[in-house]
């Protein structure tokens, strides 16, 4: 089977890199270059980019509704080299639009702001795009391949039973669920095996199961959805790894009781977690 063209190769005619201006030509930044989904608009460089392994980036859909999308990220800043020809906000965003369109994906949302909301599925993978052209002379490109955090800190029963010991309460950050939803993800297994094992080890303790969010959303819908996702982790500790129904009760606080600030992704991420507290 013929594999698709690289998007790069499908923008050719879109993005032609510009060569022989008139005057002096700004150049990329040290260690810089395009996303190889996407290339760049004709007449700009890059003035500053940025790569992380694991971040989340806010993409706004259609009515205002707003998802994070947490995955590795790439961010780049163009701007218009010196006597280059300024394009339109409406023609930067509808090359990217195009671009999409032609491998597969589709816009999620077009605002009066000058941005774009795109979306594009390769294979299993996700890859979320937001341009943002409110200033025409330079433009931004955040690029979020969705995936799921690397567990590199593991929480281990003899950890939370410090914690419990010693404040009455442990943080638990290795239970995952997709934005919005109380269904536990498979890759949390280590993190309830470890809340099992705490259990088994000590006959006698007894846990509230606390539900945090961030504060994106309503505080209704957070205060539900939180207690939704204690309540799923009490059914899978007493389905799955057999400890007693009666040991557990789930409760939810939504954001009201946060670790961190909410006004940045890592701030965000620290307060979706759930918490053991002893009864």
């Amino acid at each position: 089977m013929k594999k698709p063209a690289c998007l790069s190769l499908l923008l050719a005619g879109l993005f032609v890199l510009a060569v022989g201006t008139a005057g002096a030509q700004e150049t990329d930044a040290e260690g810089t270059k395009d996303h190889p989904l996407l290339s760049r608009m004709p007449g700009f460089y890059i003035s500053r980019a940025e790569t992380k392994d694991f971040e989340a980036h806010d993409f706004y859909l259609e009515g205002d509704k707003k998802v994070e999308v947490e995955g590795k990220s790439s961010f780049i800043f163009y701007v218009l080299q010196p006597n280059g020809k300024e394009p339109s906000r409406l023609e930067i965003l509808r090359q990217y639009e195009s671009a999409i369109k032609k491998i597969g994906g589709t816009v999620l949302n077009h605002d009066r702001d000058g941005s774009s909301y795109l979306k594009v599925t390769q294979g299993e993978k996700e890859i979320w795009v937001h341009v943002d052209a409110y200033i025409t002379s330079q433009y931004s490109l955040w690029i979020i391949e969705k995936a799921g955090m690397q567990q590199q800190v593991v929480a281990d029963a003899a950890a939370f039973s410090n914690d419990i010991r010693t404040t009455g309460h442990a943080a638990v950050y290795g239970i995952y669920f997709d934005s919005g939803k109380s269904e536990i993800k498979p890759a949390s297994d280590p993190a309830l095996g470890e809340i099992a094992k705490l259990l088994k080890g000590d006959p006698g303790l007894k846990l509230n199961v606390v539900g945090h969010t961030d504060n994106d959303g309503s505080l209704d819908i957070n205060m539900k959805l939180s207690e939704a996702r204690a309540a799923a982790v009490v059914q899978a500790l007493a389905g799955k790894y057999g400890i007693a129904p009666g040991r557990l009760k789930a409760f939810g606080v939504g954001p009201l009781a946060p670790v961190a600030a909410n006004d940045t992704a890592d701030g965000k991420a620290k307060n979706r977690r759930v918490e053991l507290v002893k009864q």
